[in-house]
């Protein structure tokens, strides 16, 4: 049976192609305040939009489910993980990270990996990205670097000056940019795409005890990437490639699959390791600490309504279940606080109220309530106070939940609150490096990575600018660098790609030069 056409409200109208005017007989008329169709249609309309996120705006999406496929009592009390063959529904949205919704999404750029597990213990979010580093590891630099990857103020166009300027002062960063330059930065489909946490996370037990971990999601059919041209003509003739070829594949039946593997470590290895392990610029060797597979993720139904499902849908790392607990990462203590508060702006204060966002089991948390959009009860007539610890208040009695255990006493050895700039040295190279040789294997990935950095940085217009890319800022001012040798403080912001192999400076700059020329 069809719906009849009805206001907001539920009253019914008889043509939604009519507005009531006052008519003359040339054709002209004036509209009537009392037509409440055309004026809630309007007034709608200007308002149907809500906040871009300043960041991840471009996205697929899509439901499925996760499967635990092994053991990992040993490692974690977490509920959708105690039982070979448990299944939890998901919701995952894949994202571009600068440009806005209306972008192309083959762009040259990291993917964001946005995934809520709707546990039988509350919501589970994994926030990952498609590159198992990241370009920083001060919270303090996050905004500065978005920013640079995006328009300019004055011109309003993205700026390869302000990209290369940021990354030549952050060579932390080196080897995320080696991710994103080699074929890994245009992903030839989001199916064809792996994800990794970065951050360091915990698997916490029931008895305090617990391991650090990294988690890897490893696509069933392989990775496979784009070449920069391929990428420009898809941008050009289908800006929407990579969220249609998801959308179809689900729609086909012929359904993604990806296994999640961790990587393990212990707190006594920790304190030990060569690399700060809360540091997400660095992996974990393999060699070191080998994956181990947890579980199993298909996505098997496309979302009925984009902006309900996807488009709202609000994923923070601070979302955590028993089992699963934060790391003194100082990138993910502040992200535990931005991504919510981003969702407080776009959505709302009740933004978990909205159907996408609502947990699959029962909620109580009358401390939070009232606010702009309130969907639900309200909890009543339920005190929204606290009474005492042993008596929670006279009129209402509630049970504690388990303790999530995010708190553990090892960590004190991470070190005392103090002020913190991050600084560079060799170590910030080596894993750079590694992934050079890495692509050294693949014939032609290296010319490739070259010409995918000299593509982007010949429209870099400083001369001294592109200098420090290359690494020829020791050669400009060499007294300098003397200096700094001399007293045993090498600066390893003058220069970029020089540091990672002596011959890639100078192979990046003929490129780049010659483009320019």
């Amino acid at each position: 049976m069809s719906p009849t056409y009805t206001l907001a409200e539920g009253c019914p109208y008889p043509q939604n192609t009519t507005s009531v005017q006052l008519r003359n007989g040339s054709g002209g008329g004036l509209v009537l305040l009392q037509d409440t169709q055309l004026i809630e249609t309007l007034a709608h309309f200007a308002r149907e939009r809500i906040p871009e996120r300043v960041v991840h705006a471009k996205a697929a999406g899509a439901y499925g489910e996760f499967e635990c496929t092994d053991d990992c009592t040993d490692i974690t009390s977490a509920s959708f993980l105690n039982t070979i063959g448990k299944k939890t529904k998901v919701l995952l949205r894949i994202s571009t990270v600068g440009p806005e919704r209306g972008s192309a999404d083959t762009t040259r750029d990291v993917h964001g990996w946005a995934m809520k597990l709707y546990t039988d213990e509350g919501n589970l979010d994994w926030v990952f990205n498609n590159t198992p580093v990241f370009f920083v590891r001060d919270p303090i630099k996050f905004p500065s670097l978005n920013r640079s990857h995006k328009r300019h103020p004055q011109t309003n166009k993205p700026d390869s000056n302000m990209f290369w300027d940021f990354h030549v002062g952050s060579p932390e960063g080196i080897h995320e940019l080696f991710h994103l330059f080699s074929d890994r930065g245009t992903p030839a489909s989001l199916r064809h795409m792996n994800a990794y946490s970065g951050h360091t996370y915990k698997f916490t037990k029931e008895d305090n005890s617990f391991s650090y971990i990294k988690v890897h999601i490893k696509t069933q059919i392989g990775v496979k990437n784009l070449t920069r041209q391929e990428a420009v003509k898809l941008a050009g003739e289908d800006p929407d490639y990579l969220v249609d070829d998801l959308f179809q594949a689900i729609k086909k039946g012929n359904y993604p699959v990806w296994n999640v593997f961790v990587q393990v470590m212990s707190p006594e290895q920790a304190e030990t390791y060569k690399w700060n392990i809360f540091d997400m610029t660095k992996v974990w060797p393999h060699s070191d600490f080998p994956l181990r597979q947890i579980g199993r993720l298909t996505m098997n139904r496309n979302p009925q309504n984009y902006f309900t499902d996807i488009e709202q849908a609000a994923f923070s790392p601070s979302n955590m279940v028993p089992g699963w607990a934060p790391s003194a990462d100082p990138m993910l203590q502040a992200r535990m606080f931005s991504y919510p508060d981003a969702a407080r702006y776009r959505l709302g204060v009740n933004y978990q109220q909205l159907p996408t966002n609502r947990a699959s089991v029962p909620v109580y948390c009358p401390f939070e309530r009232d606010g702009l959009m309130n969907f639900s009860d309200n909890y009543g007539a339920d005190p929204n106070y606290v009474g005492s610890t042993l008596h929670p208040t006279t009129f209402k009695t509630a049970k504690q939940g388990q303790t999530m255990s995010t708190l553990t006493e090892h960590e004190k050895w991470a070190g005392e609150v103090s002020s913190f700039t991050t600084e560079f040295g060799p170590q910030d190279f080596e894993q750079a490096a590694g992934l050079w040789a890495v692509l050294g294997r693949d014939p032609g990935h290296q010319d490739r990575f070259i010409g995918n950095i000299a593509d982007h940085l010949s429209s870099v217009t400083h001369l001294r600018l592109r200098a420090r890319v290359y690494g020829k800022w020791r050669f400009l001012f060499a007294s300098y660098i003397c200096a700094c040798v001399d007293t045993g403080l090498i600066n390893y912001s003058l220069e970029l790609f020089s540091h990672v192999d002596k011959d890639l400076g100078a192979r990046i700059e003929k490129a780049t030069e010659a483009l320019i020329a």
